[in-house]
């Protein structure tokens, strides 16, 4: 399983001790590096199984991630991008916040963050 690169002057992700910070990712395929979906329900999809991409090439798991940021460009997409959200983590679940922003990346309707703990 492979992530996209980043797209300008910054990391994919960084270590810092037990913590793993992992830059916002968008819904880009990694193969072409094109929106992998149009609908929101598709982009959440690629998004979070960019972020599991990442956390497995460090040989860890979604339920290391203990915070996540998600930035919608309609926040009436909130309850589709939460359905597929849900599929990803499981009770414990990572602590959240949820923003819609005046606009994102290559026109992107989601953008996620997380911090992941290796403990």
């Amino acid at each position: 399983m492979t992530y996209p690169k980043a797209i300008g002057p910054y990391s994919a992700y960084r270590e810092s001790g037990d913590l793993i910070f992992i830059s916002g990712q968008l819904p880009l395929d990694p193969t072409t590096m094109e929106f992998a979906s149009t609908d929101i329900k598709g982009q959440t999809h690629q998004s979070l199984s960019n972020i599991q991409a990442i956390l497995k090439e460090l040989g860890l798991q979604m339920d290391c991630v203990i915070k996540t940021t998600v930035l919608l460009a309609d926040i009436a997409d909130f309850a589709e991008m939460n359905e597929v959200y849900a599929t990803f983590f499981s009770a414990p679940y990572p602590a959240r916040s949820a923003f819609a922003v005046k606009d994102l990346p290559k026109g992107a309707k989601v953008e996620i963050e997380v911090i992941a703990s290796k403990k």
